[in-house]
């Protein structure tokens, strides 16, 4: 079976630096990838490449088999991939049940079937947002904040989420509610590149990783290759 997201051999950067050398990433329907690596490895620059914040200087881009590189962000989001960035992404204004219909509204056209089901299962995966319905987004804790953007993407079902960095700087409990809900989606088959720099929640719930060091990939496998008494990534992160 092709990879639904496929990332071929892709160069980019900023200005006259460049920052990725020839990455290339598959991501199979249905899963979870992790793209892990410390600060200044790339991570964030590939996810923003694939969702078409920065134009790819060579290589390919493609979601099911249809090119993505050279189309812009909103020509990419109507093909239906979702960047959650590590800004969270919230329209500060707006209040947790604007964003949550929102979202059921940009479901309009596809399959609406099961809508309702979807919002119960987003307020109970994060119940702290069932009290927070008519709070302001911008209020909230960057945790909330958090769990607001990975409950649009729940309600909008896009074919690829892009989540980078969900867990900085939030306290452990929040982090880990934040992955009860990568559970959930994942459950509901959507399909994940996750971008972390901590090794701990990435390896419970990717099915593949990528380790990425300047700019590169240094490493594809399981988890379970990672989390082996020297294995490549034992010492480069905490």
């Amino acid at each position: 079976m092709p990879p639904l997201l496929s990332v071929d051999r892709l160069t980019t950067g900023y200005g006259r630096i460049e920052v990725l050398h020839g990455v290339t990433i598959e991501v199979p329907a249905g899963s979870v990838v992790a793209l892990l690596g410390s600060n200044g490895a790339g991570k964030t620059t590939a996810l923003r490449a694939i969702a078409g914040c920065l134009p790819a200087w060579k290589g390919r881009i493609s979601l099911g088999g249809r090119r993505l590189d050279g189309r812009t962000v909103h020509g990419v989001a109507r093909m239906g991939l979702t960047l959650i960035p590590e800004g969270r992404g919230i329209f500060p204004g707006l209040t947790v049940a604007d964003h949550l219909d929102i979202a059921s509204r940009a479901t309009a056209g596809r399959d609406r079937s099961g809508m309702e089901s979807r919002m119960a299962e987003v307020l109970e995966t994060f119940p702290v947002l069932r009290k927070r319905l008519t709070q302001r987004a911008g209020t909230m804790s960057g945790g909330e904040q958090q769990m607001l953007a990975m409950s649009r993407a729940f309600i909008s079902r896009p074919r690829v989420l892009l989540l980078d960095e969900i867990s900085m700087g939030l306290a452990p409990i929040i982090v880990d509610r934040l992955y009860e809900g990568v559970e959930a989606l994942k459950r509901a088959g959507i399909t994940i590149l996750l971008v972390e720099q901590y090794l701990t929640h990435a390896l419970g719930v990717a099915d593949y990783c990528y380790v990425m060091a300047k700019g590169q990939i240094t490493f594809v496998g399981e988890p379970e290759e990672l989390r082996s008494p020297g294995a490549l990534a034992a010492g480069y992160l905490a």
